[in-house]
C-alpha cells in the first residue's frame, strides 16, 4: 500500500506541519530486561527524568492517571473513544486515554495551534521526520522528547526489537543518535511493495503473448495491443512522476531521482541512461503506444482508460489499483485480467536495479511523547505495549474469536472485517478492529496482507514487484539539516520543474532527443551540484549514525 496512499481512509494519519510554527518483524519475543543507558543518553532540554522504576513491565498496568493523545482517525464512528479496537487496548494495557481528534479538514491548523500554545497532549502521533528541521529541530525546540533514556527504560519490548534489528535501530534515530519516536515498522518485505506495472493478461492470452520482461517484449506486446486489438492508449500512466519509482527508466540504470551506487550519490536524470529512456518512449509516443495525452493524464482519466478497455499497460497499485480495477473492468468485460508485470530490463534475466518499496521505518503513524508530559513513564509503557507478543497480535489482528480465529497457527480474519455484516467494506471493517492495515507503535505482520490483498493478482503483484535491487542504491532515511534542508528544497524545486519540461517535450517531440544536452548544462545553473553534495553529506552521517 502506497506510503500515503496507503493510508486512505485510514486513521491517526497525521498532517504535514506549517513551516511557520512558532517562527520557528514481528516482535514474536517476550518482554525482556532493558539495556543500561549509554553514557551519553542526557535528555535534551523540556524532557522529562525517568524515575528508577525500570524492567518489564506487567499488565494490565494499575493507575488512577489518564494520559492523552493527539492524532486524525477516520472511522465509520463518531468518535475515536467509540471504535472497538481503542477500548480494547486501554483495557489490555490498564491505560485510559482521552484521544483528541482534530476537525475535519483542519488537521494542519489544528496542529499549529496546539504546538504554538505550548499545551500539548502526552503523546502526538505524526510524521517528525518532516518537521522543518527534522525530530532533531523538534526535540530541541521543546515540542518532543529525546527517548534515549525513556526507552531504555521504560520500553524493553522495543528496546529488545531495536537491539535485534540494528538496520532498523539506524532508521529511528538522528543524526545525532536521538531516538524520536515509538515507530511504525513494517515487517516484511513484502509490506513494503504495493507499487509496479500492470497489463491486461486476457490479451496477451488471446495473442499468444507472455508477461513481458524486457523492454523489447513490452515493446512487442504494445504493438500487438494497439495493431490486433485496437488500443487507443496501449501505455499509460499519470505522468512522468509515476516513473520515480524506476518503471521503464530503470531498465536504463537511471530514475528519477538520487540514489547512490558504491556510497557515491548520483542524479538519476543526469546518468548516461536516462537519454537512452527519453529516447525510447519519444519513439513509443510517435508511433502511438504511449497514451497521446500522457503529459495530462490524472487517476481519473486513468481509471476510464483501464476499465473501458482504452489501456493494456499501466503503471499501479496492488490495492488502489489491481484491486479497484478489476471489478470494474469485470462488469464491462467478464473475462479481463489485470496481472502484475515485473519491472522491465533491457537484458532477459537481469534483476531490475529500481521499483517501489517503502522503508521499513515508515516516518509517518509514529508516536513521540511530548515533552511537557508528565506522564512519559506511562506513556512509554502503553506504547511498548503494541512490541510485545500480547500487543502484535493485537495490532495486526484484533482480538482473538471476533476479528480473527487461529486455524492451524494462522490468525486468520473472520467475517466481522473480510465479509461484514453490516455491508461495511474490509478497510472500514478493520478500521474498528485492528490497525494492521493503516500504522502505529507496532510491528506489522505480513500474515495481515496476504488477506486483505483478496485477488490472487494481488498477492502475486506483491512477489513479482519486491524482486529489485532497490535496497542497493537506497540512500536509506538520511536528512539534510536544517540549513541544508532549505538550500536543498529551493534548488529542487527549479530542478525538478526543468527535468518534468524536458522530459516531457522531449517525449512528445517537440524538442529533438540532443535538447538533453542542453538542459544537463542548464542544470549545472540551478546548482545542482550542491544538491548532489546536500545528499552526500546526508548520506555519509547516515551511514555513521
Amino acid at each position: 500500500m502506497k506510503r500515503k496512499s496507503s493510508l486512505i481512509a485510514m486513521f491517526l494519519a497525521l498532517v504535514l506541519l506549517s513551516i511557520t510554527v512558532l517562527g520557528c518483524s514481528s516482535n514474536n519475543g517476550n518482554a525482556g530486561e532493558p539495556s543500561e543507558p549509554s553514557a551519553n543518553n542526557e535528555n535534551a532540554r523540556g524532557s522529562s527524568e525517568p524515575s528508577e522504576n525500570s524492567g518489564a513491565t506487567t499488565y494490565p498496568i494499575q493507575t488512577d492517571k489518564k494520559l492523552t493523545y493527539w492524532g486524525e482517525y477516520i472511522t465509520v464512528k463518531p468518535t475515536v473513544a467509540e471504535v472497538p479496537f481503542f477500548q480494547e487496548w486501554q483495557k489490555r494495557t490498564g491505560v485510559p486515554v482521552e484521544f483528541i481528534s482534530p476537525p475535519a479538514g483542519q488537521e494542519k491548523e489544528s496542529l499549529n495551534v496546539l504546538l504554538a500554545s505550548g499545551d500539548l497532549p502526552d503523546m502526538i502521533e505524526y510524521d517528525w521526520f518532516s518537521f522543518p528541521g527534522g525530530p532533531e529541530k523538534a526535540i530541541n525546540d521543546g515540542y518532543i522528547l529525546r527517548l534515549n533514556d525513556v526507552i531504555d527504560q521504560y520500553a524493553p519490548n522495543l528496546r529488545k526489537y531495536l537491539d535485534e534489528h540494528p538496520e532498523i535501530d539506524k532508521m529511528i534515530k538522528t543524526d545525532n543518535g536521538s531516538y524520536y519516536t515509538f515507530p511504525f515498522i513494517r515487517g516484511d518485505d513484502l509490506l513494503q511493495v504495493y507499487q509496479g506495472p500492470i497489463v491486461r493478461k486476457d490479451w496477451l492470452d488471446e495473442l499468444g503473448l507472455q508477461i513481458p520482461e524486457t523492454i523489447d517484449e513490452y515493446y512487442t506486446v504494445l504493438k500487438a495491443f494497439k495493431e490486433k486489438k485496437g488500443v487507443a492508449a496501449p501505455l499509460s500512466f499519470t505522468g512522468i512522476g509515476a516513473l520515480g519509482n524506476g518503471a521503464f527508466v530503470g531498465a536504463y540504470g537511471a530514475n528519477r531521482g538520487f540514489f547512490q551506487e558504491d556510497g557515491k550519490v548520483v542524479y538519476g536524470p543526469m546518468q548516461p541512461g536516462y537519454k537512452e529512456f527519453l529516447a525510447t518512449m519519444r519513439k513509443w509516443y510517435a508511433e502511438g503506444l504511449l497514451d497521446k495525452n500522457i503529459a495530462t493524464v490524472d487517476g481519473k482519466a486513468l481509471d476510464a482508460n483501464i476499465t473501458s478497455g482504452q489501456t493494456g499497460i499501466t503503471i499501479g497499485n496492488a490495492g488502489g489499483g489491481i484491486g479497484k480495477w478489476t471489478p470494474a473492468l469485470k462488469e464491462k468485460d467478464p473475462n479481463g485480467i489485470l496481472a502484475p508485470a515485473p519491472y522491465p530490463v533491457l537484458n532477459k534475466g537481469d534483476k531490475p536495479k529500481f521499483g517501489q518499496k517503502d522503508h521499513k521505518y515508515t516516518t509517518y503513524d509514529n508516536v513521540a511523547i511530548s515533552a511537557t508530559s508528565k506522564n512519559a513513564e506511562l506513556a512509554a509503557k502503553l506504547l511498548d505495549w503494541g512490541y510485545s507478543e500480547e500487543g502484535h497480535m493485537y495490532f495486526n489482528f484484533g482480538q482473538e474469536g471476533v476479528s480473527y480465529t487461529m486455524v492451524d497457527g494462522y490468525p486468520k480474519y473472520t467475517d466481522l472485517l473480510m465479509n461484514n455484516p453490516d455491508k461495511l467494506a474490509p478497510a472500514q471493517a478493520m478500521s474498528l478492529y485492528i490497525r494492521g492495515n493503516s500504522g502505529g507503535p507496532f510491528v506489522q505482520d505480513k500474515r495481515y496482507i496476504e488477506q486483505y490483498m483478496q485477488l490472487p493478482e494481488q498477492r502475486e503483484a506483491l512477489e513479482i514487484w519486491s524482486n529489485t535491487d532497490a535496497d542497493k542504491y537506497s540512500l536509506g532515511l538520511s536528512t539534510p539539516t536544517s540549513e541544508e534542508a532549505s538550500e536543498l528544497a529551493k534548488i529542487m524545486n527549479d530542478v525538478n520543474t526543468l527535468i518534468d519540461e524536458m522530459s516531457l517535450k522531449i517525449i512528445l517531440g517537440s524538442e529533438p532527443i540532443d535538447a538533453y544536452d542542453g538542459y544537463m548544462e542548464k542544470l549545472k545553473s540551478l546548482k545542482i551540484d550542491r544538491a548532489i553534495e546536500i545528499k552526500q553529506a546526508a548520506y555519509d552521517r547516515y551511514l555513521n549514525r
